[in-house]
């Protein structure tokens, strides 16, 4: 699915990846942790195509293709999604019109024809089901007056209705009480299938706790150094970062 060979990045003339090399398949679920400063949203930015980070080196391919070329619209109706870290307000954008619009581009995209009014209210009750959405949020403008909680809730719900092949949260626990978290992760879970895949970037396990990786990939200055499964984010739970720098370092 995704292939990142050699990737290096940097933003403001300031290279922040220094070679980072990743494959993830159908059906896995990754989770990208570090400390700050380490890289971990860089790559995310990257990846979704923000245009304030430039890639300056390696590769990446997206089901065989460029995905560096991509435009970021071109990206994600060929199946990439990021959740943000921080979800931005647009007053005076209905979700229901935003999402309809996003559905029928990717669509569009396809040759596929238009949904209708009808079929596409059907289906945001059957996707605000997935991460307990109440209608009041859906019909509102677009995470204007949410809650931390509610912003990170309706990323999911985006999530839910776009369908991606390969999803990125970032850091999708910041900022989240137990239950918001608990509800997140299960919609996360929710829509999980052979057929896509999940980058999750976090700081801590406690996330890991509700969405189960396969693998984990510590991020540190600018590279993945170390790469194991589950076990590997209790050991880092337990040792902190300090353990990360200590080992690096001892290499070289």
């Amino acid at each position: 699915m995704l292939k990142v060979n050699d990737l290096h990045a940097e933003i403001n003339g300031k290279e922040i990846l220094k070679g980072i090399n990743l494959e993830v398949k159908p059906g896995e679920v990754h989770a990208i942790m570090g400390p700050n400063g380490s890289g971990k949203s860089t790559l995310s930015m990257v990846l979704a195509g923000n245009p304030a980070y430039t890639p300056t080196g390696g590769s990446v391919e997206f089901y065989g293709k460029d995905l560096l070329a991509m435009p970021p619209e071109v990206r994600s109706h060929e199946g990439l999604f990021l959740g943000f870290q921080y979800p931005v307000e647009i007053p005076g954008v209905s979700m229901v019109n935003f999402m309809r619009a996003a559905v029928n581009a990717k669509r569009a995209y396809f040759n596929e024809p238009p949904m209708s009014a009808t079929e596409f209210l059907k289906m945001m009750r059957e996707k605000r089901a997935v991460v307990e959405l109440d209608n009041k949020l859906a019909s509102r403008s677009v995470n204007e007056g949410f809650s931390g909680g509610e912003k990170k809730r309706n990323e999911i719900f985006q999530m839910a209705v776009l369908e991606p092949k390969l999803s990125i949260l970032d850091e999708t626990d910041s900022g989240l009480d137990i239950d918001a978290l608990r509800i997140v992760a299960e919609g996360v879970n929710k829509l999980k299938t052979d057929n896509n895949a999940t980058i999750v970037i976090t700081h801590y396990q406690r996330l890991l706790d509700y969405i189960k990786p396969d693998f984990v990939h510590i991020l540190y200055k600018g590279k993945i150094v170390m790469t194991g499964g589950p076990e590997l984010a209790l050991d880092l739970e337990e040792r902190g970062y300090d353990w990360i720098k200590e080992q690096v370092d001892k290499e070289g």
